[in-house]
């Protein structure tokens, strides 16, 4: 052998011994890193992760930063793939290749990816795993992280969650749970997202509902097969949910039920049907919103907020002859609910509103009265008589130019705004708790509808006059969510033409505002008749209009 192959041979060994030596020391640096490591943390809960700083180089092609967990689990492993899209479907590199430190308790995964893609994108998405908790982040080229999302869970158990997103905000969702990764990537679509699930019940995340109101006024539709509900999610008062549960945010949940009612109750709500002279249209659906949390559950309080909710029906239907109706369990009755219609190819897609939890159906009816043949206020009678608002005084009349008392516009209020009747607590001091308007009363006083007298009474028998009538429904307007108010120069120009409008003694921005609104009419031409006794004909009248204003009604 020459003394040149000797010479490689030696260098070659020599190389040999030199690689097994680094790698053996790095080998034993990064097992005694490991042990030191988890020697000095303690033994915690699992807990999620989060994005410390973040940056993306397209020019480097480099993406680096950390997540970070309070809860650092050795035999949990950490992964971070990069996308190049928001659907995280064009993957770009995945590794695990990241550093472990910790400070206080806190453990930090330190990662630096270089892309090997010839080409790369402007921006990318990053996409963190530890155990079953997920986090995205978007990372623009040069610049810090503008928008990161979060899952917790990952949908394992309970029927599964998550869910693909379409790129207009839907997700659809396998199970009977939704995660929080598909809500946040969905809230970046759309304010308005739509959830698609087969199930009649979903769980749906607080925090990530609460993270979504930060940045804007947003809404989520549930769909299944039996309607469908749109939670006003400002409504919700999340917060204050979870604290009457006595729960973290990130442990309380949003229960949304949609289901078909049991055979034995949907008999009786067949049965309530044709009590009120209706024939039923589509079987009735339980519409039902909980929170849970600390194995709690709570029915949630939608306050004076209308929340819709969908049925679709089979047939066409004549919105003058159907309405949208609950059904009381307790006392096995039907009250109207504020709906429209809207009728294609063979179908009606009921919109009902209201601010509460209950069973509702759509029914149709076709009531007429005798007494309203060549009366003036036929139609309006009964189409509110078909919608259960107005009742006759026997089945065959209605007396439209009877007066109404104060009490009697009190129940047709509170009935055409779909409240429930409360518990009779008022300060006024002639209303007896056994009278049959005392309910009525008490919740017409709590949704600000009616005040009393300055002497502390209602007078619930006196006659109601037009300025008293015109006052209630105009509140009656606000407290649907309709803006009606105006200005002071304007009441004055509403009034001008009317020669007795300075004998409206206390309601003369509300009748303004009736005026305006197109829900109140002068007697004649040139009088408002603010003092005049109001007649049933009248009373139906107004609250027709002003139902059709708030879109309650078609």
């Amino acid at each position: 052998m020459s003394q040149i192959e000797k010479k490689n041979v030696y260098n070659h060994e020599r190389s040999k011994t030199l690689v097994k030596s680094t790698v053996m020391k790095k080998t034993s640096q990064a097992l005694a890193a490991l042990m030191i490591i988890s020697m000095l943390l303690p033994v915690l809960a699992f807990a999620g992760i989060n994005f410390g700083t973040v940056s993306y180089d397209k020019y480097t092609k480099s993406v680096s930063g950390s997540v970070y967990t309070d809860a650092y689990d050795s035999n949990t492993s950490v992964s971070l793939s990069v996308y190049s899209d928001a659907d995280l479907k064009d993957l770009l590199i995945t590794t695990s290749d990241v550093t472990y430190r910790t400070i206080d308790k806190v453990t930090y995964f330190d990662f630096n990816i270089r892309l090997t893609n010839p080409t790369v994108p402007d921006s990318v998405y990053v996409v963190t795993y530890y155990g079953n908790d997920r986090k995205l982040t978007y990372l623009q080229n040069s610049g810090s992280q503008s928008s990161t999302y979060y899952s917790s869970g990952g949908g394992g158990g309970g029927g599964g969650g998550g869910g693909s997103i379409s790129n207009n905000g839907v997700i659809e969702v396998s199970g009977d749970s939704v995660d929080a990764f598909a809500l946040q990537r969905a809230f970046e679509y759309s304010k308005e997202i739509k959830i698609k699930t087969k199930s009649e019940k979903l769980a749906i995340p607080a925090d990530a509902l609460a993270e979504a109101l930060k940045k804007s006024k947003v809404s989520v539709t549930i769909i299944n097969d039996n309607g469908t509900i749109t939670l006003p999610l400002a409504a919700l008062k999340l917060e204050a949910l979870a604290k009457e549960l006595g729960a973290e945010l990130k442990d309380t949940k949003i229960n949304v039920t949609i289901a078909k009612v049991a055979s034995a109750t949907a008999e009786d709500v067949t049965k309530a049907v044709q009590a009120v002279g209706g024939s039923p249209v589509q079987n009735a659906v339980d519409f039902n919103v909980t929170a849970s949390g600390n194995s709690k559950s709570v029915n949630v309080d939608f306050g004076s907020t209308y929340v819709s909710r969908t049925l679709n029906v089979n047939k066409n239907l004549d919105a003058k002859k159907a309405t949208g109706v609950l059904y009381n369990e307790t006392t096995k009755k039907l009250s109207f609910v504020p709906s429209t219609f809207e009728s294609k190819d063979g179908q009606t897609v009921a919109t009902l509103k209201r601010n509460g939890s209950s069973i509702y159906t759509v029914i149709e009816a076709n009531k007429s009265f005798e007494d309203l043949a060549s009366h003036w206020s036929k139609a309006d009678v009964e189409l509110l008589a078909n919608k259960l608002v107005v009742e006759g005084v026997s089945d065959k009349q209605f007396q439209p130019d009877r007066n109404i008392t104060r009490a009697e516009f009190a129940a047709l209020v509170v009935r055409s705004l779909g409240l429930n009747s409360v518990s009779a607590n008022t300060s006024f001091t002639d209303i007896n708790s056994s009278a049959w308007y005392a309910g009525v009363v008490a919740a017409a006083s709590k949704a600000g509808i009616i005040n009393g007298y300055e002497d502390s009474t209602f007078r619930p028998d006196a006659q109601i006059t037009r300025e008293e009538l015109a006052a209630m429904i105009i509140r009656s307007l606000t407290y649907a969510g309709v803006a009606s108010n105006v200005s002071e120069s304007n009441q004055t120009q509403l009034l001008a033409k009317f020669k007795d409008s300075s004998k409206i003694v206390w309601a003369k921005k509300e009748i303004a505002a009736a005026v305006n609104a197109g829900i109140i009419n002068g007697l004649t031409d040139d009088t408002i008749g603010s003092a005049e006794k109001a007649t049933r004909s009248q009373a139906a009248t107004m609250l027709k209009r002003y139902l059709k204003l708030a879109d309650f009604i078609n």
